[in-house]
C-alpha cells in the first residue's frame, strides 16, 4: 500500500484566523509543546512538501519499500540525495527556528518534536530536540546498523563518482535534487565501510515506521505538555496528526501556525495563517523575549 502523500478536505473547517494572540497566551502561561513540520523550514530554503509550490507537485518522495528493493532505486536516491546534500548542508536556521529556541531558553516550552530532517532547530539553538523522522547528518547500515556520519559518506560519493555535477532543477524538504535519469547516470553508490551492506540515510522514509519507542517518547511529551503548538505542517501524515490527536483528546489545547488548512484543524482552538517567522518573532516581542540572530551557525553540515 502506497503510504498517504496528500489530503483534501472532506468538512467544512473554519477560517484561519490573522490574530496570534492565542499562541502568546499559551506561551506566556509555560509548558508548550512544540510539534514541527517543513512549513518551518521554508524560510532557510527548503521547500514544504504539500504548500504552495511544494515538492509533491513534480516529485514523488522515495519510499522505504522501493528503496530496499531495487539496486536501480538506492542509485537513484544517493545520486540525487548526494547533490541535494551540498546545498541541504549549508541550510541556515530563520527565524522561526530562532524563536523557538528563544522560546526554549526563557522557559516557556515543555519539549519540540520536529518531523524535519535536517538539523535547523539544532542549528538555531534549540536543546533536547526529538527528531521524529530521524536526521540526514547520520546514515545507518541496514545489515549491521552501524551508524556514521553523512560528511563522511559525502566524501566516500565525491571519491567514487569525480566530476558528478549535475544541474538540479530543486531541492526537496527530504534533502533530494530533482535529476532525470540521463543526469544520475551510472552513479556509483558505495556499501558500509564496516560490513559492505547497504546504508540508508538515518531518516524515516515514506512507508517506514517510526521506531515504537520514540513514539513513546514523544506520547510522554504530550502528556507532560499544558498545550501543544504545531508550526508549519500540514498534519497530513498520521506521525505527526496522532499526537494533536492525543492532546484533544486530553482536554489540552491545540495550536496550529501554518498558512494553509491541515487535517488537524478540526482539534486546534485556532489556525494562525499568517508566515511562521514574522509571526513567532512578533510574539517573542510582544513576551519580551529576545531572539537571538544565529546567523553564523550552519545546518546539518555545519
Amino acid at each position: 500500500m502506497r503510504p498517504t502523500l496528500s489530503w483534501t478536505p472532506t468538512e467544512d473547517l473554519p477560517p484561519g484566523s490573522t490574530d496570534p494572540g492565542p499562541v502568546a497566551d499559551a506561551l506566556g502561561a509555560g509548558g508548550v509543546l512544540v510539534l514541527s513540520g517543513a512549513g518551518l523550514s521554508t524560510e532557510s530554503g527548503i521547500p514544504d512538501y504539500r504548500g504552495e509550490g511544494g515538492s509533491l507537485s513534480r516529485h514523488t518522495p522515495m519510499t522505504y519499500q522501493d528503496f530496499t528493493a531495487s539496486a536501480r532505486a538506492r542509485r537513484r536516491y544517493w545520486a540525487r540525495s548526494h547533490l541535494g546534500w551540498r546545498t541541504f548542508g549549508r541550510a541556515l536556521p530563520n527565524a522561526g527556528h530562532r524563536s523557538v529556541a528563544a522560546f526554549g531558553r526563557h522557559g516557556l516550552l515543555s519539549g519540540v518534536i520536529t518531523q524535519n530532517v535536517d538539523g535547523l532547530h539544532q542549528a538555531g539553538g534549540s536543546e533536547g530536540v526529538v527528531e521524529l523522522h530521524g536526521s540526514l547528518d547520520r546514515v545507518v547500515c541496514l545489515s549491521c546498523g552501524a551508524l556514521s556520519p553523512r560528511r563522511d559518506l559525502a566524501r566516500r560519493l565525491e571519491e567514487a563518482n569525480p566530476g558528478f555535477e549535475p544541474v538540479a532543477a530543486g531541492i526537496n524538504p527530504d534533502g533530494d535534487a530533482d535529476l532525470t535519469d540521463e543526469q544520475v547516470g551510472d552513479f556509483r553508490v558505495v556499501p558500509c565501510a564496516v560490513c559492505g551492506g547497504v546504508l540508508k540515510p538515518d531518516v524515516v522514509f515514506f512507508g517506514e515506521a517510526v521506531p515504537p519507542a520514540r513514539v513513546e517518547h514523544c506520547r510522554e511529551l504530550v502528556r507532560g505538555a499544558a498545550s501543544l503548538l504545531v508550526l508549519g505542517s500540514s498534519l497530513t501524515v498520521m506521525s505527526g496528526l496522532r499526537f494533536v490527536r492525543q492532546a484533544a483528546q486530553a482536554g489540552k489545547p491545540v495550536l496550529i501556525v501554518n498558512r494553509d488548512p491541515t487535517r488537524g484543524d478540526r482539534h486546534a482552538v485556532t489556525r494562525v495563517a499568517l508566515p511562521l517567522g514574522a509571526t513567532l518573532t512578533a510574539v517573542a516581542a510582544h513576551l519580551g523575549i529576545p531572539v537571538e540572530d544565529r546567523s553564523g551557525a550552519g545546518g546539518p553540515d555545519a
